[in-house]
């Protein structure tokens, strides 16, 4: 008899066990995660990645940097570490790393730069050992699904034998799933991320199929590989037509192999709906100094690159959206640098077109509530708008936003809301988690719109239940 009990009790530990694990992997399979050609957050809302990159793992002390950031209006930190090609970042400075992204809500983008040029630059590491890394700081990692992204290697392969890159990123990506990773992973191209041989592009869909959760993004690095409208188009549009995720990993205006196309390259990621993380904030060195975005580190010292990336058209300050994961959280205020002058004054470019003011609002009262409809960003044939609906003097449990175009705008893509059409009326309501608001409350829903001639903003109303 105890042999029996033993038995049966072992088969319910290892049912309770099983039954914990499926609940686990459920749990965690609800953060950023790809859908088709896009990155969602656990809530379903499109995620698209506006940011830039910092070197933590040469300037650890840099910590203000990441508010700084922040205030330029990015969503997305791409955080260079290093496992121990350079001075190797400790689990507790990658805890305190990803605490920072949170408390300036910014999505972290964590990079393992060991891997930088492997088969060509002395010294960098193979991708199994940055895996081996990543594995070392799993306790510091699980949990923070809904706000870190695992960049597996920076630049895995240089130019000498990129073919090896599929066989050895399916085998990183298995590796990390089998020791129990639930993040988004992104990967990046071979030669030196810029993939000029197709080695990532032709062989994506593979490698996203040898993912046994589906949920890996590849990252393209532009630089003057990338110089013409031509050579970025065609590689956006190759993933695109695959029905596959990709992100421009990194970018800049000028390299030493060329003259990237910043201005296509960016346009091209807003009307795709896209992400782009410029490189880089500061620090550079080696003769591409030019690449830093201030001065410094000095929030107040922007660069031509750095007024290019955050102010220019199509650039960060008016296309990046919050994710929805930090929707509620006040702002950190960043630290305020010195004011200085710009070593080297240049024009910025050309902001985008904006409504020249927001729409008039109903007054919200008893069950009542009002919208404000914006243009956030405009452009040839197409426009990104912004309605923040408020709730009025009482709680409401969802609401209704109406409106009608007069110059025959259509929306072609939303978030945060569910919108119908008939004819150019418009009726937006909100989805199951934002749609119970308090006394005073506010929240957003954005969308992507086409128009021709004239893009008028129109009186919007709202009516709560």
């Amino acid at each position: 008899m105890r042999t029996r009990f033993i038995a049966v009790g072992a088969a319910l530990l290892a049912l309770l066990t099983s039954v914990l694990a499926m609940t686990q992997n459920a749990q965690a399979a609800t953060g950023l995660h790809v859908s088709g050609t896009k990155i969602l957050e656990a809530n379903g809302n499109p995620f698209v990645m506006r940011g830039t990159s910092h070197a933590h793992t040469w300037f650890s002390s840099q910590t203000s940097s990441f508010a700084n950031i922040k205030s330029l209006g990015a969503n997305t930190v791409r955080v260079v570490l290093s496992g121990g090609r350079w001075t190797a970042n400790t689990a507790s400075d990658v805890a305190n790393v990803i605490s920072l992204c949170k408390q300036n809500r910014l999505i972290c983008v964590l990079e393992n730069h060991d891997t930088t040029g492997y088969g060509e630059q002395s010294g960098a590491y193979t991708l199994d050992q940055a895996v081996d890394y990543w594995v070392g700081l799993k306790s510091v990692l699980t949990g923070q699904e809904n706000y870190v992204v695992i960049n597996i290697g920076n630049e895995p392969y240089g130019n000498n034998n990129p073919s090896a890159w599929t066989n050895a990123t399916k085998s990183a990506i298995s590796r990390m799933r089998a020791a129990g990773f639930q993040h988004l992973l992104m990967v990046d191209a071979p030669n030196w991320g810029q993939d000029w041989q197709f080695v990532m592009r032709d062989n994506a869909a593979s490698v996203l199929d040898s993912d046994p959760q589906k949920n890996t993004v590849f990252s393209i690095h532009m630089y003057g590989v990338f110089d013409t409208a031509a050579e970025v188009t065609g590689y956006l549009q190759a993933f695109q037509s695959a029905g596959l995720p990709l992100v421009i990993g990194e970018f800049g205006n000028m390299h030493s192999d060329g003259d990237p196309d910043e201005d296509t390259i960016m346009s091209q990621a807003q009307s795709r709906g896209v992400g782009y993380l410029g490189w880089s904030w500061s620090g550079n060195g080696g003769g591409v100094e030019y690449l830093d975005q201030v001065t410094n580190f000095d929030v107040n010292q922007l660069t031509s690159w750095g007024r290019r990336l955050f102010n220019g058209a199509n650039g960060i300050t008016s296309t990046a959206k919050e994710a929805t994961i930090y929707s509620g959280q006040p702002p950190v205020s960043p630290s305020p640098s010195p004011s200085a002058s710009p070593s080297r004054p240049v024009s910025p470019s050309p902001s985008p077109t904006r409504s020249p003011s927001p729409s008039p609002s109903p007054t919200g009262g008893a069950k009542g509530c009002s919208a404000t409809y914006t243009v956030s960003n405009q452009w040839g044939g197409g426009f990104q708008g912004e309605v923040t609906v408020k709730a009025g003097s009482s709680a409401v449990s969802g609401w209704t936003v109406t409106w009608t175009y007069a110059d025959g705008q259509a929306i072609t893509q939303v978030w945060n809301a569910t919108v119908t059409s008939s004819g150019s009326s418009i009726t937006a309501k909100n989805v199951s988690y934002n749609g119970a608001l308090g006394a005073g409350a506010s929240t957003s829903f954005g969308f992507l719109g086409s128009w021709n001639g004239t893009n008028s903003v129109p009186v919007v109303s709202c009516t709560a239940s």
